[in-house]
């Protein structure tokens, strides 16, 4: 997850920063598996890709086990968090799991490629990936078509803002370059 100077480099705001700050994204759970294995991460790069065909792309950082789930499935769900999800939130933004089940103790669904639901995020989309973008960057782009999409509605979505004082699972010195 990224988040301010603090977030990114550990330092002094750089301009950079500064605009990046300004823009205080949307939060999302991304979510996949493969070979057995579950995998999920708070997500604030993240944008509609296309109208038609319906695409979303999403960039996982490459210290995450998300990401190297990532690179033996082709199928994700995103779930679109609301002010309310703050604790799901921390959950999937300050753990690894490498270390810890995230899944354990919520109510989640497995959709028919085994990737898991989180039915207190209404606000989804089942996405299959289509490429994936490595630039050399601590983040690779996952672009996709959507396979189907929920909404309850219109609501308020969490920010980067409010999850700010989050400590990440990993450090930012942990982004791998290569995986």
């Amino acid at each position: 997850m990224g988040g301010g100077s603090e977030g990114y480099r550990g330092g002094v705001d750089t301009p950079f920063d500064t605009l990046m700050e300004s823009v205080d994204t949307p939060l999302v759970v991304v979510t996949t598996a493969a070979e057995g294995t579950l995998a999920g991460c708070v997500v604030g790069f993240h944008a509609q890709s296309s109208i038609d065909a319906e695409g979303y792309s999403f960039w996982l950082s490459k210290a995450n086990h998300t990401y190297r789930t990532s690179l033996r499935s082709a199928h994700f769900a995103v779930h679109f968090l609301t002010t309310e999800d703050l604790d799901l939130a921390e959950r999937f933004g300050t753990q690894t799991g490498e270390e810890t089940d995230k899944f354990s103790g919520l109510d989640v669904e497995l959709d028919e490629h085994g990737v898991p639901v989180i039915r207190a995020c209404p606000n989804r989309m089942l996405v299959d990936r289509v490429a994936v973008l490595d630039d050399g960057g601590d983040h690779v782009c996952v672009t996709t078509r959507v396979r189907s999409a929920a909404s309850s509605g219109p609501f308020t979505p969490l920010r980067l803002s409010d999850a700010a004082h989050f400590e990440p699972g990993h450090d930012a010195e942990e982004r791998a370059v290569s995986p």
